[in-house]
């Protein structure tokens, strides 16, 4: 048995924000999160039953013990994290929005401890055969440096070698790259993966989908690309759409979110966990995919009412969630 399901990669800042609705020029205290996409990633696979490690690079201060501390409290194995003296840890700034102001963020992460991490720092020992199962990577990590890229491409061709599954998301942001840089430093990665993962706004921005595309024709588009990835299409209050190699799509709805949405950051984070959980976890295979669809499109609702980033759920709420709602799972023909 492998010691762990997944392996995964990328930097997490601390975020601050101000109370409420207040404006950052209005207030005099910052409420403190952690914030990644990988770790969101990590705590949500942990919280479903996964054994998850997660790898980056932090500054030997109360900061980075802080973040390290919180993820290990959520069963995140952080032991193969690197310690950095005198480097410093990416944050950012949310300020929430409502009706006609927008949430706006503001990053600080540049020359962090994470952005300074060399390949050499990676873990050889961890990416063995039967170590781990898979490894899942996101386009943040190839944006916020070259060196944190090269540590990623390391990583991949380890794990590709140790005969682990790849996972990848382009996580497009517009702050730390064009779509172009992003297209073309992201497909190295979407061809070594087994499954690909990309929201349809992020389809429309880097690939250059047209927005009168339909998300079947955006779904062919990708299995053209990637014959060989299963591909998970995300639609936003449309659901998703996702097909294995050679099988028809199925699509899944949205499930209803009742009350108000606290914790919209982070859902996208939740939805990927629950696919992979199923991934990984489902007895009959031939339907995993939608099983996946399922659990994670359930962990995104779910996320929905969780402030912050991360998904702090427990596995049989999910499971309560699903049976409360049915499958809403179905084959689409192409």
């Amino acid at each position: 048995m492998s010691q762990y399901d997944v392996v995964t990669l990328g930097e997490t800042m601390m975020r601050l924000s101000p109370p409420g609705l207040l404006r950052i020029e209005q207030t005099n205290v910052f409420e403190i999160e952690i914030g990644g996409t990988e770790s969101n990633m990590a705590v949500a696979m942990s919280r479903l039953g996964l054994k998850v490690a997660w790898i980056s690079r932090l500054p030997t201060n109360a900061l980075g013990r802080r973040l390290a501390r919180i993820l290990t409290a959520n069963h995140v194995d952080v032991s193969y994290v690197v310690w950095a003296e005198n480097a410093r840890l990416g944050t950012f700034f949310i300020e929430f929005g409502e009706g006609s102001r927008p949430t706006s963020v503001i990053y600080d992460r540049a020359d962090s401890a994470m952005a300074r991490m060399e390949p050499t720092e990676l873990p050889a020992d961890l990416f063995q055969p039967g170590k781990a199962r898979h490894l899942h990577l996101t386009g943040i990590t190839l944006a916020i440096s070259h060196t944190a890229a090269a540590t990623a491409e390391r990583a991949l061709r380890l794990a590709k070698e140790a005969g682990w599954t790849v996972s990848f998301d382009p996580n497009y942001r517009a702050k730390l790259w064009t779509p172009d840089a992003c297209r073309e430093g992201c497909q190295p990665y979407a061809e070594a993966a087994d499954l690909f993962f990309i929201p349809l706004r992020d389809a429309q921005t880097i690939y250059g989908i047209p927005e009168k595309a339909t998300p079947e024709e955006a779904l062919g588009f990708f299995r053209s690309m990637l014959p060989n990835a299963t591909i998970v299409i995300t639609l936003g209050s449309g659901g998703a759409l996702a097909a294995e190699p050679g099988k028809s799509p199925i699509q899944q709805p949205v499930f209803p979110v009742g009350g108000a949405t606290v914790g919209r950051i982070g859902a996208g984070d939740a939805f990927i966990a629950g696919v992979l959980y199923r991934y990984l976890a489902a007895e009959a295979r031939e339907r995993w995919l939608s099983e996946g669809l399922l659990w994670g499109t359930a962990a995104a609702a779910f996320k929905y009412t969780i402030p912050g980033d991360m998904a702090l759920f427990e596995r049989e709420e999910i499971e309560a969630l699903i049976r409360s709602a049915g499958s809403g799972a179905s084959n689409v023909q192409r």
